[in-house]
Parts: C-alpha cells; sequence; structure tokens
C-alpha cells in the first residue's frame, strides 16, 4: 500500500494550526476512550487532536475519531519510519507529526499527500528540513532545546520557518510561546490531563480544555 492509497483534500496545516492554536498531544490506551475524549476537547475549541503511535490502541483511535466526530481534524505523532506514514493514512489521519527525521522519512513524506511536520532540535536540522521543503516544523523538546530563547535566535537567521513547539509546555507558558513570530501553535498533553482521561472525566476535560482556548 502507497501513502497515497486513501485521499481526502490535503491540509493548509499552517493556517489550520494559526486557527486553533493549541494542539493536543493524546497518548491513548483505550480506544474507547477515543471518541468521548474527542467530542470534549472539539466542543471546547481544540478540533485539531494528535494521537500518538506509542500505543496498541492508538491507529484505533484514529479511526474511531475520524467515524465519529467529524468537527476533529485528527493526525497522528511519534511517527518514526516511513511504514508509521503508511499507517496513519490508511487509518484515515489527516496530518503527521514526528519528534524528528531522517532522511527516509523526509524522503516518504515528501512522495505522498499526507501532509507532515517533521521535529527538530537544532538550527542543523531545521537547515536541513528546510532544503528538502519543509518550513513548518516541530520544536521538540522545546524547554528542553532551550525554549523561547531558542526560537527568538532561530528567527534572526532562518525567518521563514514556523514552529509549533512541544515539549515543557503549559497553561504557564503557552502564551509566551504563542506570542513568538515563529511560532503558529502550541502541542503537548496538558489539555487532556492524564489522570482524567484514566478516569474518563470528559466534563473536566472539556471545561480544562475550554479555559486554556479562553485565554488565547
Amino acid at each position: 500500500m502507497s501513502i497515497q492509497a486513501v485521499r481526502t483534500e490535503p491540509l493548509d496545516m499552517e493556517a489550520l494550526l494559526r486557527q486553533v492554536r493549541i494542539v493536543p498531544v493524546l497518548v491513548i490506551e483505550r480506544a474507547a476512550d477515543a471518541v468521548p475524549l474527542a467530542r470534549a476537547l472539539v466542543a471546547a475549541g481544540l478540533r485539531v487532536l494528535e494521537i500518538t503511535l506509542r500505543t496498541l490502541a492508538a491507529l484505533d483511535a484514529v479511526r474511531a475519531i475520524q467515524r465519529e466526530v467529524p468537527d476533529a481534524v485528527v493526525g497522528t505523532g511519534t511517527v518514526l519510519e516511513p511504514a508509521d506514514l503508511i499507517r496513519s493514512r490508511a487509518a484515515g489521519a489527516r496530518f503527521a507529526f514526528s519528534p524528528g527525521f531522517t532522511p527516509e522519512l523526509l524522503a516518504a513524506a515528501r512522495g505522498g499527500d499526507l501532509p507532515f511536520i517533521p521535529g527538530v532540535a537544532t538550527p542543523a536540522e531545521i537547515m536541513h528540513a528546510k532544503a528538502q521543503g519543509f518550513r513548518l516544523l516541530k520544536f521538540f523538546p522545546a524547554e528542553q532545546m532551550g525554549g523561547i530563547a531558542a526560537l527568538k535566535a532561530h528567527w534572526g537567521p532562518i525567518p521563514d520557518v514556523r514552529f509549533c513547539p512541544t515539549g515543557g509546555l503549559g497553561a504557564h507558558n503557552m502564551r509566551e510561546y504563542l506570542a513568538q513570530p515563529n511560532v503558529v501553535a502550541v502541542g503537548g498533553g496538558f489539555p487532556a490531563p492524564a489522570a482524567d482521561m484514566e478516569a474518563g472525566r470528559w466534563d473536566a476535560i472539556r471545561s480544562h480544555a475550554a479555559a486554556l482556548r479562553a485565554q488565547l
């Protein structure tokens, strides 16, 4: 199966991320949680959802959300190899994030129609990704790699690249990140606390996510 096997209208990911500003990064252990979780986040105004490929339930969760929550825009994260892109596309994912990249992963992404946001941590990686045609990047792990100071430093020599930082972000610092001219959105697990997910407290997640959204 090729990445092009299942087609939907390609997304303008930069424009979409500028609209939502916060991307929940979700580790879903039980596929049955996917739909109520997605409904809670979409109701709070966070409709772009990244499901990490860290669990056996991840792709089933993508399929369920794609099928039952039409207002959600669901994609995958923790994409590590070309096969992950193929599996994501087949499951109905609309986009894919990676924590980093390899030449093979970038080549596979260029050959498909699934919007792909590769992860970078250093100027060399930013330059490499840009040279391969990727100008919307995931800055990861953001806080550990210099955070806002690093983003400000990147702005001067590489002003035409945009970032979605993840790693160490939360309500305490998201607005400062979003104020940077080269940041289009931020991501993290903070909109859906793990304890609330484990307990199935969907109303609590909706309220918490809505409060985050109201701060923008």
